[in-house]
């Protein structure tokens, strides 16, 4: 069997709510309001200073739902692709960076768990060469908008059981699987698995791992992804620059020697 490694997306791999960090952009598509604008700054705020509960998680599902009604499924995606590097590879944490590629390395299969909806997880997860997620799934009418209604909301209890329906069917043995997470809402995801982490931990999950003995991280250093290329990966798409320059060059001489009464160069 093999072992995974589930991450928790906000405030664990990116230093902000996922979902908040795209209001501006949904706002220049004019999928947002000013007022609309100014609740998500505040929920930004909020969420960074405190964290997310349960009352707050489910306030915010009820307001996200109320918002995105008869929104376009492919346009919300779309702006979601268009604006990710400006949007989100600012503030991916260089450390979950490192954990990541660390269990990749040792043959763990890596998989993003968030309450975000699967439109937002999903590129974030391909830019980190991440295969496997689990995340909201909004329901969608006939035109492809959303309803206002969940098909799966990835949150609580809701991550533990995704997680174990995951493991029977890829064959993961959850006793020897890791579980990341910065809010005590997900207990029961952490509970799923036999090496749970808590990174960068609300009060209440702080206090439960020093009373579980649960490894505590900080993470605290946001990178952009294209930082990640230096030097090593910088190198390799100078040497691969290099390489069309001589093959060009080479065409050429080749080109002009076969001229008749070309010059050898």
């Amino acid at each position: 069997m093999r072992a995974a490694a589930f991450f928790d997306l906000d405030k664990t791999i990116i230093a902000k709510s996922s979902v908040l960090a795209f209001g501006r952009p949904l706002y220049r598509e004019g999928l947002l309001s000013k007022r609309a604008i100014i609740r998500t700054a505040y929920a930004q705020v909020v969420f960074m200073l405190v964290g997310a509960g349960e009352a707050k998680m489910e306030k915010l599902r009820v307001a996200m739902l109320g918002l995105i009604t008869n929104w376009n499924q492919e346009q919300v995606a779309q702006i979601v692709r268009e604006t990710l590097d400006d949007v989100v590879t600012p503030i991916i944490f260089s450390e979950a960076i490192e954990l990541i590629e660390s269990h990749q390395d040792a043959g763990r299969v890596v998989v993003i768990v968030s309450s975000s909806p699967e439109e937002i997880v999903r590129p974030i997860a391909e830019s980190l060469g991440i295969d496997e997620i689990i995340a909201t799934r909004a329901e969608i009418d006939a035109a492809g908008n959303y309803t206002g209604q969940l098909a799966f909301y990835s949150a609580g209890p809701n991550k533990a059981s995704a997680m174990r329906a995951m493991a029977i069917k890829e064959d993961f043995d959850l006793s020897a699987s890791y579980a990341y997470s910065d809010s005590v809402t997900d207990e029961t995801m952490l509970r799923t698995v036999g090496n749970p982490v808590a990174v960068n931990p609300d009060r209440d999950l702080a206090r439960m791992a020093r009373a579980q003995g649960w490894p505590i991280k900080k993470f605290s250093h946001p990178v952009r992804m294209r930082s990640r290329l230096a030097p090593n990966a910088r190198s390799v798409v100078a040497v691969g620059a290099l390489s069309v320059v001589v093959a060009t060059l080479w065409w050429l001489i080749r080109r002009r020697r076969s001229r008749p009464g070309s010059m050898a160069i």
